[in-house]
């Protein structure tokens, strides 16, 4: 089934205790693309500025990912980040944050990708999010993502996309930063009042939750032996999770615990380097096989 995906697309400067990387290529909606395009075709819209590098899409070579939808937009920069995780690999803390392009209006998704089934709408400013949503012709699963930066400043915006969308994706302080609630399962069950059906939350190294009206969901994290750089990894499990989603059909609790579980294993190969070269170091056959390896693991 289709799917398309916009959010971010930029430069990112990383620092880890083993190092630090410049000017390398990330964004949600990289991060995300790549890890989805293992299970089904992928529809990428977003926008850059005439900075960035001519070899972006190179990355989605022998990717089942369109690209067609990306747009160069002229006098306008790239988003770019710089984030450090030397103090907490679990943690990340944002050093430097340049919007450019992403505070612009949203990128026009072509006529070809509207009649997209599903969608995700990476993070990026909810009103840009609603925009995208806008565009689209009945899709029949919408799941967004968001962060800190939107919920501080862009709650009345937000509020109005949490009304429109299926999911809704965040990491633990988010919820908690959300609603006001420190119990994430008071928290999640707070954010369906405002108006998704499920909601995702992810706790880095701990796992995930999923919390519906009828049902709640717990999953650990796999156990990687192997942690370079943990940037796009939430994006990198929304992706796998989305993608396999795609696939089915539906969105019953019982496939959306089996996309939870995908995508965790996704996002442990993501982990495994810099940018996206985790991601580019594996195949659906190695995804398969963690994936049972990650189910066996949890029967007793």
């Amino acid at each position: 089934m289709s799917l398309l995906v916009t959010g971010s697309i930029g430069l990112d400067t990383v620092e880890v205790p083993t190092g630090k990387r410049e000017h390398i290529i990330g964004g949600s909606a990289v991060y995300f693309s790549l890890a989805a395009s293992f299970f089904t075709p992928v529809r990428l819209v977003g926008v850059v500025g005439e900075d960035c590098p001519p070899n972006l899409l190179s990355i989605f070579k022998d990717y089942d990912v369109d690209t067609s939808g990306l747009e160069v937009r002229k006098g306008s920069q790239t988003f770019r980040w710089h984030g450090s995780y030397v103090k907490n690999m679990n943690q990340c803390e944002t050093i430097r944050t340049d919007l450019n392009v992403l505070a612009e209006n949203a990128a026009k998704i072509p006529e070809k990708f509207r009649d997209s089934r599903y969608a995700f709408l990476a993070n990026t400013h909810p009103t840009i999010q609603q925009q995208t949503l806008s565009q689209l012709h009945k899709p029949r699963l919408v799941v967004a993502d968001t962060m800190n930066l939107w919920i501080e400043n862009e709650s009345k915006e937000l509020a109005k996309l949490l009304k429109q969308i299926d999911g809704l994706v965040l990491n633990d302080g988010e919820a908690r930063l959300l609603t006001g609630k420190q119990n994430l399962i008071v928290a999640a069950h707070e954010v369906l009042k405002m108006g998704p059906k499920f909601v995702v939350v992810k706790k880095g190294e701990h796992g995930c939750l999923m919390v519906s009206e009828n049902d709640t969901f717990v999953l650990p994290a796999f156990p990687a032996d192997k942690v370079i750089d943990p940037t796009g990894a939430g994006d990198s499990f929304a992706g796998g999770m989305m993608g396999y989603l795609a696939t089915q059909g539906n969105s019953y609790p019982s496939t959306v615990k089996r996309a939870l579980a995908f995508g965790t294993v996704v996002a442990s190969f993501a982990i495994a380097d810099f940018s996206v070269d985790g991601l580019k170091s594996t195949n659906r056959q190695a995804i398969d096989h963690r994936w049972e390896k990650f189910k066996q693991s949890m029967i007793f």
